[in-house]
């Protein structure tokens, strides 16, 4: 009997399960995964897969169910004063969203230590040698440094957006 499309992708997603879980090596899947889509028959299919496992029922699948989201936290009434601190603000599970601080430390952090290890080399070689040929740190540092202050300013500009709109509400 002739396979169709769908039962080869089907097929083809059997072996992608065995090579995430081990039981095939790369190059074995990737002979195999040739021979799927070349199959013409259900019986070249059945070839393909025969040494592997079939799918695991439910109950013996390592999948877990994901749990319920928890409800929303009601709105805080007019007369129950303001929050008593960020975590009365943020929903039930939220994840904090960092500050602009961290957020600008985070972008110039590596910009930084670039820094810190060019130009003492350059340092260095200035004394060693006697001659200042140029500050070539600079043909590192002042491009990326201009693309991390765009962003910077970006940052901070969201920020007092931000802020804005927190207090209009």
């Amino acid at each position: 009997m002739r396979a169709a499309d769908r039962d080869r992708e089907a097929i083809a997603e059997r072996l992608r399960v065995a090579l995430e879980e081990g039981r095939l090596g790369l190059h074995e899947y990737d002979e195999r995964l040739a021979r799927t889509y070349g199959a013409r028959t259900y019986g070249e299919l059945d070839e393909v897969v025969a040494d592997l496992p079939g799918p695991a029922p439910a109950e013996r699948s390592a999948v877990v169910p994901a749990a319920p989201a928890p409800p929303p936290a009601p709105p805080a009434s007019a007369t129950s004063g303001p929050p008593a601190g960020p975590e009365a603000t943020a929903p039930a599970g939220a994840v904090a969203e960092p500050d602009a601080r961290s957020r600008l430390l985070g972008l110039w952090t590596p910009w930084l230590r670039v820094a810190a290890l060019l130009v003492p080399i350059w340092l260095i070689s200035v004394i060693t040698t006697g001659h200042a040929a140029g500050v070539w740190p600079l043909w590192v540092l002042g491009p990326w440094g201009g693309l991390v202050l765009m962003q910077s300013v970006g940052l901070i500009g969201v920020d007092h957006g931000r802020k804005r709109r927190d207090r209009r509400r």
